[in-house]
């Protein structure tokens, strides 16, 4: 790890216990705060967190807006019964036309939010606590060169206390370390739990499906440098695990988005057109059969862009 990424996860490293809400509403002054949930068939889970940030988070959240990501559930419905501002992804900004996935629903949220910092978090969390919000804003409310916050927590999957985060592991942090290693200090680099000044978060483009979190840490680091960087340990986090096929899918994506960053930087020469079309197989009465995935992403403007 290079020195300065050390010396950065020192300085920069924070607990959930060292921003209590009380402490955190006093430094909040005039800065107001969104919150937005990307979900989609969540049902089960959306309408417990949202009323659990309404109802301890009540002087510090401003607004609570949930991006029903084209649910086939009555995931929006829950949400709005459970207090929060609810938008269909598709009917925002449909002059652009619809893109899929989590990092359109991110984008879009800018639209419709008017927090100065923006919370991003999963809805598909299980035993969901108000501290992994409030411990995002901390380092946000409290200091104005911390312009992005990033959760880090252990991952719990079948009783092992951190078997969870499988393509962080093998694919994301390996393209990381060896391509961006001032960004090497991140243990959650992949972590749907962030928080940002809109100032920051307008000012770059966002990845479209399971790319926007790298891509967000690489063109941040690009606008602001490291140290205008935090992250918070947010203890535990857990959710419904995916299938191997379903993380195969995610981990295309990421290479895709880091295949896109390194030659926007010019770290990478183009070689050859990337196949965007993913290839998995599933054991069936005569063998194996082929299931073919479209992986490909997109990217949306930076929002200030737009005004």
């Amino acid at each position: 790890m290079l020195p300065e990424v050390r010396t950065w996860l020192r300085r920069r490293t924070t607990r959930t216990t060292d921003w209590p809400v009380r402490e955190l509403a006093e430094a909040k002054g005039r800065t107001s705060v969104s919150v937005v949930l990307p979900a989609r068939d969540e049902r089960d889970t959306v309408g417990h967190i949202v009323g659990v940030i309404l109802d301890e988070l009540g002087g510090l959240v401003d607004e609570v807006v949930v991006i029903d990501s084209c649910s086939t559930d009555d995931t929006a419905a829950v949400a709005a019964r459970a207090g929060a501002d609810v938008h269909a992804q598709d009917a925002i900004l449909p002059e652009l036309g619809p893109l899929d996935g989590k990092g359109e629903a991110l984008w879009k949220s800018l639209a419709v939010t008017s927090g100065d910092i923006v919370a991003f978090v999963d809805a598909d969390i299980r035993g969901f606590q108000s501290s992994l919000v409030s411990g995002l804003l901390g380092p946000l409310l409290t200091d104005r060169s911390v312009a992005y916050a990033k959760g880090c927590y252990d991952r719990p999957l079948d009783g092992a206390p951190n078997g969870g985060g499988r393509v962080t592991e093998l694919v994301a942090r390996p393209l990381i370390n060896l391509h961006w290693p001032q960004l090497a200090g991140f243990v959650q680099p992949l972590a749907g739990e962030y928080a940002g000044r809109r100032s920051a978060l307008e000012r770059v483009p966002f990845l479209t499906r399971y790319g926007v979190e790298l891509g967000l840490l690489v063109d941040l680091l690009d606008l602001a440098g490291l140290d205008a960087f935090a992250q918070v340990d947010l203890g535990s986090r857990e959710h419904a695990p995916q299938s191997t096929e379903a993380l195969g899918n995610m981990a295309a994506q990421i290479m895709l988005a880091a295949y896109s960053r390194l030659l926007r930087q010019g770290k990478l020469g183009r070689c050859h057109d990337l196949s965007s079309c993913l290839d998995q197989f599933r054991r069936c009465a005569g063998g194996h059969r082929v299931v073919s995935s479209d992986v490909s992403i997109a990217e949306r403007p930076p929002m200030l862009t737009l005004r």
